[in-house]
């Protein structure tokens, strides 16, 4: 390979460290969180761990694993997917940390809470309501759950730190809060769930105060070189034109006080990276959260998927932008880590590949044999 080959730039600049608080990652790939429902009684099993375990052998730098509840009752509702919390959970979520470590990576949890997301006619999780910030689903519906109170909120505030101060006990590298896609803190964040009349409801500022107490709580529950990353996104689930913020001074009002409560870096979830978030400049979101906070961010939208993949999801018919389009973003910090979902999902060497320069050996993302990829 000469100097000059995509090959060489790949590795170059995506196997640079990183810093995230105090954590050092080895290289900028990031496994994305993805929802798989392999956890019978939320119990991750020696399969989770391998599944994990195989990427980071692979070279991914650090790890996000998918959505796990935090210790509420109306936190979800399948019975598959993981807990953080209980015994027999989290003994299962520290030998997935163990394998990764062994295997050379770095790995967090995603802790998340699901609110006024559970779908019609699924039955509640531990026969507790649905609860949100004015009991309003993504939809619009009204009715389907209930408006949290306050004694609701400082319980789910205390769930988000104690599952943080048990990863970090039994050997985590950090954690995600999941703030993004329509969940419980995001239905805080946006104004289309978000109705209440006091101090948690009203100008962007307020709307962010739930978010910024959890923060603040988790930050104050784990050591001060603990890493907190904060997921968040502008689209919903089945609402991909939503916004939290129309202008970057909408963003910037939102992101400040999770700054000042503690956040350590930023996961700007989008469905492209290469999409601009704000008309008059190029940069996606994830740029613009930088460039704002100061913060290190990790962006994340159909990288490594190929035109065929995207022209057939959905009906959209969106030009795809390459590894070249990625590396120039990165070298010029646009951005400081890159989260990859489906095309890692697809292939667990998705990362060795790509850093050795093998792009011709990389695997075609296909949807229908998801049920079979581990």
């Amino acid at each position: 390979m000469t100097p000059e080959s995509p090959a060489v730039r790949a590795a170059q600049i995506l196997a640079r460290p990183a810093s995230l608080g105090g954590l050092t990652v080895p290289n900028r790939i990031v496994m994305a969180p993805m929802t798989r429902q392999f956890s019978p009684g939320g119990v991750p099993g020696e399969d989770v761990a391998g599944y994990y375990a195989r990427r980071a052998a692979a070279g991914v730098g650090l790890i996000v694993t998918e959505g796990t509840y935090v210790g509420h009752p109306s936190a979800g509702q399948s019975d598959s997917i993981p807990r953080f919390h209980g015994e027999e959970q989290l003994a299962g979520w520290a030998k997935v940390a163990e394998a990764v470590h062994a295997a050379g990576g770095r790995i967090m949890p995603q802790l998340w809470h699901i609110g006024m997301v559970r779908k019609a006619g699924q039955p509640p999780f531990a026969n507790a309501p649905a609860v949100g910030p004015s009991g309003i689903r993504l939809d619009g519906t009204e009715g389907a759950g209930l408006a949290m109170t306050q004694a609701d909120l400082d319980d789910v505030v205390a769930a988000f730190a104690e599952a943080a101060a048990a990863a970090e006990r039994i050997g985590f590298d950090g954690v995600e809060l999941h703030g993004a896609h329509g969940y419980l803190i995001d239905q805080f964040l946006w104004s289309g769930t978000n109705r209440r009349a006091d101090a948690y409801g009203g100008d962007p500022v307020a709307r962010t105060r739930f978010g910024a107490e959890i923060v603040a709580a988790v930050r104050a529950a784990v050591g001060p070189d603990f890493p907190v990353v904060f997921r968040f996104s502008q689209w919903k689930s089945d609402n991909y034109d939503a916004r939290l913020a129309t202008t970057p001074a909408e963003l910037d009002a939102l992101l400040a006080p999770l700054v000042a409560a503690g956040v350590d870096a930023f996961h700007a979830s989008t469905r492209r990276y290469w999409l601009p978030e704000f008309d008059g400049s190029d940069l996606n979101l994830a740029g613009w959260t930088r460039k704002l906070t100061g913060k290190p961010v990790i962006t994340v939208g159909s990288v490594g998927l190929d035109g065929d993949f995207i022209r057939g999801f959905q009906g959209e018919h969106a030009p795809v932008k390459g590894i070249d389009d990625l590396l120039d973003r990165l070298e010029r910090d646009e951005f400081d880590l890159v989260a990859v979902g489906r095309a890692l999902l697809q292939d667990p060497q998705w990362a060795a590949k790509v850093l050795d320069g093998r792009f011709g050996e990389l695997s075609a993302y296909d949807p229908a044999a998801l049920r079979s990829l581990s």
